[in-house]
């Protein structure tokens, strides 16, 4: 009986990481203003998005946990990406849930971040539950980037597991929201 629990538990899990998380903020809406602990090149100091915003765009990205595959590949895209985010004048942020105790070690490792951008601790998913960026199972972010206009509303919002579309996604949204598309 209690591995037939288990393998129930384990399999409604997969079902969760392995369908679509949809961004539920839509363009239009009033992005949350949020204070976070963070690394850069894992040094520790405080991301606060009303000061990001005063700079530009600001691209908040969600991923379920430091150091896993899929968050590894999208991190790395991020930071091959980041003079083209420059570019557009946009501040970039990514925002975990998972595996934080790790998040100053991933934010300077030089496969993944090479501490091109800052990476924020969110301490029970209270961040991604805002943006509506969470997993439908435990206090897990998903995999949801949103492109937050210099305004503070939302210009664009892409939820998707796969990583690979998300930094193509907000680029594009950001050229849009600076009128070169």
């Amino acid at each position: 009986m209690n591995r037939f629990v288990t393998l129930a538990a384990s399999a409604a899990l997969l079902a969760a990481l392995a369908s679509p998380a949809l961004a539920e903020l839509k363009p239009g809406a009033k992005a949350p203003d949020f204070t976070a602990p963070a690394f850069m090149a894992g040094q520790p100091f405080t991301f606060k998005l009303a000061e990001a915003l005063k700079k530009g765009p600001v691209v908040v990205y969600f991923f379920p946990a430091a150091y896993t595959k899929g968050c590894q590949i999208e991190t790395h895209l991020f930071s091959e990406a980041t003079d083209q985010f420059k570019a557009e004048k946009a501040t970039v942020i990514g925002i975990t849930a998972g595996n934080t105790e790790k998040l100053a070690e991933f934010s300077k490792d030089t496969e993944y971040c090479a501490g091109k951008f800052p990476m924020a601790v969110d301490t029970g998913a209270v961040i991604a539950k805002e943006y509506d960026a969470r997993l439908p199972v435990g206090n897990i972010s998903s995999r949801t980037s949103y492109v937050i206009a210099k305004n503070g509303t939302v210009a664009h919002a892409y939820s998707a597991m796969d990583p690979n579309d998300h930094v193509s996604q907000t680029l594009a949204a950001l050229k849009t929201l600076n009128g070169k598309k």
